[in-house]
């Protein structure tokens, strides 16, 4: 009907099927050709134009300027325009004469309004900033393809006849298809950059915008990229800006927009009250409903749904495309059968490649719009959360960790991310499982139902594997948290562990976890073992099953080569998203728990901003009227009533608990306001009770957002006292301080805090006890400096809060805050003379201060200060006044060797203190800085970063480690099962190439069972070979993971303290111990597997179709030349862009961290603002090195696919184009070449994950081979066990340095100490007195001469032997997790009864008895759950224990209690008696009573004698020492 229909407009025949199909020559016919290859570009351009209009109206581009390409596509437009024009008037006036068929008239119409609809478009492209067009280049793509057939036509007419039958119609199709072709080319060029852009200019724009059309298809714009990867390692700065669109100033609003109108819609939905009768006040009360909560999710589908939904429908079309192959296939198998027309072949095999050429198109699209959606909605959660976790209230706040906030954004909105990209496989997958049952139906009927069954029944062993691995990993995750968290207390402690000598049992410990873990992995590997054995498996009993029902089922169902190769080919299709299904069901539910969470969150309370008003009518700046406030539960501050002035200072005390803080924090809005009116009028500061510090330079924190103003910046660091901590440290004020200010001591954080809040010059200053973490002198300092009465902040309102009560008399009022009210108000005279509640604080404070363990640089002045205030509250207290002062002389002799030296001098960590006290004088002086760094200067060396690919050394090493025989083994196994996996599908094809199987139409069944059976035992030969390929790798990786570990921690117990610990933190060595034997263990072997599959499968493939098809080897060389060099350059652009993607990750995460942390602070100086934008940059930052590695991997997909659509173009040629092809052979060699392009991405994506996790090995490597100590034991080592028997001490020109390039720390010392003798050793700060004792026990070897014990030189002997014969007591009592007894003997070599004895004499026996399980009492990590002075007592217990004829006492500064200190003093005063005792002595009063004294005075002994005799001479530096202290 249509036919006859079209006949008649065109005049002649429309279709003939012998002249197009039936022929050796086929041709369309010409009304074909002007009908249906005219209108079908016309129609696209109509269709689709819409989308066209779109993008043209959300432009945010305007005005390309005019170029010689945009005019000269105008003008080749206007041309055809002209010739359409022309045709048109032409056929018209024809039409009067002769007869002129419908369609020359209205075929010229149809293209000149399509021309002019081209036009209208360019020309609006121009004008609103869009540079390339997508359905403009498709519109001349399809005109330029299909007018290649008239093309064809009009040439061939022309050749075959002496004139063309119109010979005007023939010129102007010549003339007509060039230009098409012209504007074809033309429109592979992008347009120029439009003048006027809404988003600001970049510096570094990416390609991509300038990208035309084609290129953004392919991404050829990428290729600059990978060329600048491949040359050299690529850095930050190599990176392209971010696409304005995908920054976060533009996704997040319109997701807040979204996400704020969700919130309005929960809230508007159930706000009605509830009435509730309260008993208690005997009244009705409204309570509001809970209000639902709103979800994340209609926001997100808002902001991003159209995005996703265009990258849905690519997807569709790519699923529907999937299913063409196989038909082809089956075309192409009945060609080579029954060859008809010779071009039918060559056909199909162009079709096959067109097919897969688009699906690799389509694909690759659909991947990188889902990328780019997840990479957005990444963006808009980690901004909002953040925003929110800026409001979050206090009471919400407490709810969740810090830890747990910073999840919501590193796990959960990262959840998002990864799900994006295959969220689209939940209807995709049952869309693909449908069809191919559809076709596989159609193929072999019923039959089908059976291998269907095969893999329903497959699903729960699968699920039962999976439930097992899970259980097998939780238990591996104990395992190795077990393991990690005790390799931190030895890492942690590994000084003491030398000291003691202990590493040997420790390893042990840590080696029976290993054990256990590698019990767990083996199980785990047999496991996986069998996994890879049900996955090889299935795909073989399923077709098997249904080859065999299909052949027994019916003695009429023929196998031909036909129905076997699609039904192979259909069978591979279904296999992924089956095995897709169930794990993306279990991706997505942990998506949705993710969802659940941050919509908590989201939901959590806000902060109320009318907590607090700014009413600028008040004539006080502080104002709170009738208050009463708590933290979300309980009142915890009642009937506040305060008024402060202007420029007054206000002092906030009261006992610890009473609310002091609370009252600051209910100034500031942060807590519930219950009932009352706040008022707080001007800017604010806030200086909180523990010190903020940004991860930033000094001067960063400082100025806080702030412009940089000299003067007062200058004024704020000499009132801070913070010069002089600037010229200690290396950079000074530019030096970075590390997360939670970890290198500054408390009180330099403190002082880093209040001159931010100094330099912020706000009108109102709340101070949460600034001076409780400095030293009473710097105290004063900053108080008469800084906030006293003649202070920088003297014209300002400041609320200070305060135990220092030295400083009370110079306040201008004080409130008493008692249990959360306020008691007492009024200057200091007025509350002194009431003598209430403000005197029982002065008492109670004066008592904690003599008490106070940790304050021992109070200076004399503060002493007195404290005396006066006590002489003014005598008429109080008689007991008091009579026993206070005599603590305070108690707790003044104390004081450690010098007060000068207190302050900033502790501001360094322990090593670098010790490495700045190297240089002694030049520490205290601040002239270091003059003469420059000194080598050695930096104390923590950089992590080295790895660039480049991994050595062959590297390589070796593992698989060395692996074993050559299992590597070989493995390999062998995975090419007996792919020759298996080959075998069986050739057996396919011979037993569907069999023509003598059917006599008669009758099927030989002796004949038919036999193939069947060979085809089942070569299945079987496949999954039997997988097993133990897989199980020999798995167990291969594993003793490899397991010698690699113990080579590493072998030789790290065994390195040098000063070479290596002092310079390795903690962190680096322990990463090796967790993620790095992580990778050993679980992922390295896993990625091997992978490697190893992909690559045996593309070898099998290639062998398969140059054996079917002998030519292909001709091409196999330069495909394979292409795919090594693509390959490189991805591998080397990739590898580099994810190291640089997870080094830009982990600022977004601290950031957030340290912003909830401080979240008070940032608050109160208003500063969220600049916070917000300060995150969505790190986010963006991020996201700048993400985004590429998008587009590497899409790069890598287009181009590995095409080289794959390349081999299925050639072996469909090749096959179709031989002589005598077995058609199963051809079935065989296409199908597998079907495959192909995944598994060649898949190559080269485990090649890549391969090489980046083989960095682990090169790792543990470096690690592993860092130079040893000395030897622990020194074979044939002749010692008496007695030794030393007397205990003589000498030091022989003794010098030592920590590590060489440093100066030397001891300088050619020489004293002797006698057996028995107790030898105080003394001297100020940095003199080298702990250096002394790690000399002893060779924890640093000497530079220059000796020490004997009783006569041995000590550097001759095993270190082990050495360490074992002393005993230390040393400063920090180190504990270890694990029970009591083995904490005092963890080599079991003692009995219980002197494990006792050692308890008693260090006055624990009746604690430790007291405890549930005695001797077994679990401490806790570092000794947690018990008391600084019972670990103290421990330690002492291990002394005597050991009971070594010399004892080295360094003694705890101020970490033990007075009683404790006397208990321990008392011990080694009476239990070793006969020992030879070294104390190292920080207070002095403890070594009075020494038989010697030895004062070291920068690295040499300046004076050696009895205390008495050195105190006789008032110039020695002893007596100056013992002055300071006031002990003379």
């Amino acid at each position: 009907m249509a036919g006859s229909v079209l006949d008649d407009f065109c005049g002649s025949t429309f279709w003939n099927l012998s002249l197009t199909w039936e022929t050796d020559d086929p041709r369309f016919t010409p009304c074909f050709e002007k009908t249906v290859l005219v209108w079908i570009p016309c129609l696209f351009l109509w269709l689709f134009s819409g989308l066209e209009v779109y993008y043209i109206t959300n432009s945010k581009k305007k005005d390309i300027p005019w170029n010689w390409l945009n005019v000269s596509k105008l003008a080749v437009t206007g041309i055809l325009c002209v010739l359409m024009l022309s045709d048109f008037v032409t056929s018209l006036s024809s039409s009067k004469t002769e007869f002129v068929p419908s369609v020359d008239i209205y075929t010229p119409i149809f293209k000149l309004l399509s021309f002019i609809l081209s036009a209208a478009l360019l020309f609006f492209n121009k004008k609103y900033g869009l540079r390339t067009s997508g359905l403009l280049f498709l519109f001349w793509f399809f005109l330029g393809l299909c007018g290649a057939i008239q093309f064809r036509s009009e040439i061939r007419n022309a050749s075959t006849k002496e004139y063309p039958e119109s010979y005007y119609s023939y010129i102007t199709y010549l003339v007509y298809y060039p230009l098409v072709i012209l504007m074809l080319l033309l429109n592979c060029f992008a347009d120029r950059p439009p003048k006027i852009t809404k988003y600001p200019k970049t510096q570094n724009p990416c390609p991509e915008e300038g990208a035309s059309f084609l290129s953004r298809m392919v991404f050829a714009w990428f290729d600059r990229m990978t060329w600048r990867g491949f040359r050299k390692p690529l850095e930050a700065k190599d990176l392209w800006d971010m696409k304005p669109e995908d920054s976060a100033a533009e996704i997040v609003p319109v997701f807040e927009k979204h996400w704020k109108h969700t919130v309005l819609k929960s809230e508007g939905g159930t706000t009605h009250a509830r009435a509730q009768f309260k008993g208690d006040s005997g009244h009705i009360e409204f309570v509001p409903a809970k209000r639902k909560e709103a979800s994340i999710l209609p926001a997100l589908l808002k902001s991003f749904g159209p995005m996703f939904l265009f990258g849905a429908v690519l997807k569709l079309v790519q699923d529907l495309l999937t299913f063409v192959s196989p038909q082809i296939l089956g075309l192409i198998i009945k060609f080579v059968k029954a060859p008809d027309y010779f071009w039918h072949g060559p056909l199909y095999a162009i079709l096959l490649f067109v097919t897969a050429t688009i699906q690799t198109v389509f694909l690759a699209q659909y991947f990188n719009r889902m990328f780019v959606v997840g990479m957005r909605i990444r963006t808009a959660l980690v901004s909002t959360i953040y925003r929110k976790s800026l409001k979050i209230s206090n009471k919400a706040r407490k709810e969740r960790t810090a830890g747990e906030i910073v999840n919501l954004m590193a796990v959960d909105a990262q959840k998002f991310m990864d799900l994006t990209a295959y969220l689209n496989m939940i209807w995709s997958a049952p869309l693909q499982i449908c069809l191919s049952m559809y076709f596989l139906w159609k193929e072999l009927g019923p039959s089908v139902l059976a291998g269907l069954a095969v893999m329903i029944i497959l699903i729960p062993v699968n699920g039962f594997i999976a439930n097992k691995s899970k259980i097998l990993q939780i238990k591996q995750m104990k395992n190795k948290d077990e393991r990690v968290k005790l390799m931190n207390e030895v890492l942690s402690g590994i000084k003491v562990l030398k000291l003691y000598a202990w590493e040997p049992s420790f390893e042990n410990q840590v080696l029976k976890i290993r054990d256990k873990e590698i019990h767990v992995l083996k199980q785990a590997a047999y496991l996986n073992a069998g996994t890879s054995f049900i996955w090889s498996c299935a795909p073989f009993l399923v077709v098997l099953a249904t080859f065999l029902s299909f052949t027994l089922s019916d003695k009429s169902n023929i196998l031909t080569p036909e129905k076997a190769f699609k039904s192979l080919t259909l069978f591979g299709i279904m296999g992924m998203p089956m095995g897709l299904l169930p794990i993306l069901l279990v991706y997505t539910v942990e998506t949705y728990v993710s969802v659940k969470r941050i919509n908590t969150f989201m939901n959590a309370d806000e902060l109320d901003p009318s907590n607090v008003s700014h009413s600028p009518s008040e004539d006080y700046p502080l104002v709170i009227e009738n208050g009463n406030f708590s933290w979300g539960e309980d009142p915890i501050l009642k009937n506040i009533d305060v008024r402060l002035s202007k420029k007054s200072l206000t002092a906030v005390v009261g006992s610890v608990g009473s609310g002091k803080s609370s009252l600051v924090s209910a100034f500031l809005g942060e807590m519930d306001k219950i009932s009352g009116w706040v008022n707080t009028d001007g800017s604010i500061a806030y200086v909180s009770q523990q010190a903020w510090i940004q991860n930033a330079t000094l001067k960063d924190n400082i100025l806080f957002g702030k412009s940089y103003d000299k003067t007062l910046y200058d004024k704020v660091i000499e009132a801070c006292a913070l010069k002089p901590d600037f010229e200690m440290l290396p950079g000074g004020d530019q030096t970075e301080i590390g997360e939670k200010g970890i290198n500054l001591s408390g009180g330099q954080k403190q002082r880093v805090s209040l001159a931010r809040a100094v330099y912020a010059d706000a009108e109102i200053y709340f101070l949460d006890d600034p001076l409780s973490a400095v030293d009473s002198h710097v105290g004063k300092h900053i108080f008469d400096e800084v906030l006293g009465p003649k202070g920088l902040l003297k014209n300002k309102t400041r609320v200070l809060v305060t135990h220092g009560i030295t400083y009370l008399p110079q306040t201008d009022s004080i409130l008493v805050i008692t249990n959360g009210e306020i008691s007492e108000s009024g200057t200091y005279q007025e509350l002194l003379a009431k003598k209430g509640a403000f005197a029982d604080f002065l008492m109670q404070h004066i008592q904690e201060h003599s008490d106070n363990e940790e304050d021992v640089s109070l200076n004399t002045e503060s002493t007195v200060e404290l005396d006066e205030i006590k002489s003014q509250l005598v008429g109080i207290s008689h007991q008091s006044s009579v026993d206070g002062p005599r603590q305070i002389v108690r707790h003044r002799s104390r004081v450690s060797e010098s007060i000068s030296e207190t302050g900033s001098n502790t501001g360094l960590n322990g090593s670098l203190q010790r490495q700045k006290s190297e240089d002694s004088a030049k520490g205290r002086k601040g002239s270091a800085e003059k003469n420059g760094p000194v080598q050695g200067e930096k104390l923590i060396d950089a992590e080295k970063s790895e660039t480049g690919s991994v050595s062959w050394q590297v390589y070796k090493h593992y698989l060395s480690s692996i074993g050559v025989f299992v590597v070989i083994v493995t390999v062998l196994l995975n090419m007996c099962f792919q020759a298996f996996s080959i075998g069986s599908n050739v057996w396919l094809g011979v037993w569907a190439d069999d023509q003598d199987i059917y006599i008669n139409d009758t099927v030989d069944t002796a004949k038919r069972d036999m193939y069947l059976g060979v085809y089942g035992a070569l299945g079987i030969g496949q999954v039997v070979v997988i097993f133990f390929a897989a199980l020999a790798l798995f167990v291969g990786c594993l003793n490899a993971a397991r010698k690699l570990h113990l080579a590493l921690l072998s030789n790290i117990l065994r390195s040098p303290c000063p070479l290596f610990f002092d310079v390795t933190p903690v962190g680096r060595i322990l990463n090796r111990f967790s993620k790095d034997v992580d990778t050993l263990d679980t992922v390295l072997p896993m990625t091997l597997r992978g490697w190893i599959n992909c690559l045996i499968s593309v070898i099998g493939t290639l062998v398969v179709t140059s054996f079917a098809t002998p030519l292909f080897i001709i091409v196999i060389v330069p495909i394979a030349l292409l795919y090594y060099f693509i390959q490189r350059f991805y591998v080397a652009t990739s590898r580099q862009l994810k190291r640089l993607e997870s080094v830009s990750r982990s600022p977004i995460y601290s950031h957030f961290g340290e912003t909830v942390s401080g979240v008070q602070a940032i608050r109160a100086y208003n500063q969220q603002d600049r916070f917000i934008r300060e995150s969505e940059h790190k986010v963006d930052l991020n996201q700048v090195c993400y985004y590429p590695s998008i587009i590497s991997n899409r790069w890598l997909a287009v181009r590995l696919e095409m080289i794959g659509n390349l081999i299925i173009l050639f072996a469909a040629l090749f096959a179709v184009l031989s002589k005598d092809q077995l058609p199963a052979l051809v079935g065989l060699s296409i199908s597998y070449c079907l495959q192909i392009t995944q598994t060649l991405n898949w190559l080269v994506r485990m090649t890549s994950d391969v090489e980046t996790n083989i960095v682990a090995v090169e790792r543990i490597k470096e690690y592993a081979e860092v130079p040893q100590e000395a030897a622990w034991e020194i074979p044939n080592e002749v010692m008496s066990k007695s030794w030393p028997e007397t205990g003589a001490v000498a030091f022989k020109d003794f010098s030592i340095r920590y590590r060489p390039g440093l100066d030397l720390v001891l300088k050619r010392v020489n004293f002797v100490v006698k057996g028995s003798e107790k030898v105080g050793i003394v001297g100020r700060t940095g003199a080298g007195k702990s250096t002394l004792t790690l000399a002893l026990f060779r924890i640093i070897e000497s530079v220059e001469g000796q020490i004997q014990i009783d006569g041995v030189n000590i550097s001759t002997i095993g270190l082990h032997t050495l360490r074992s014969r002393l005993t230390i007591i040393p400063q920090d009592a180190v504990l270890f997790s694990g029970s009591l007894r083995m904490n005092l003997d963890p080599f079991d070599t003692h009995s219980d009864e002197e494990v006792w004895r050692s308890l008693e004499q260090a006055h624990l026996k009746s604690f430790v008895k007291g405890l549930p399980a005695g001797l077994n009492h679990e401490v806790t990590e570092g000794g947690e759950n018990l008391s600084v002075g019972q670990r103290q007592l421990i330690c002492l217990a291990r002394a005597l224990l050991r009971k070594t004829k010399v004892l080295i006492l360094d003694e705890a500064t101020a970490a033990v209690d007075l009683e404790t200190d006397d208990l321990i003093q008392k011990t080694i005063r009476t239990e070793f008696r006969e020992c030879t005792v070294l104390t190292i002595a920080h207070r002095l009063n403890t070594i009075m009573d020494s038989d010697r004294v030895v004062v070291l005075d920068k690295g040499r002994i300046s004076e050696f004698d009895t205390p008495a005799n050195l105190l006789t001479n008032s110039h020695s530096i002893f007596y100056g020492m013992c002055k300071d202290a006031g002990l003379v």
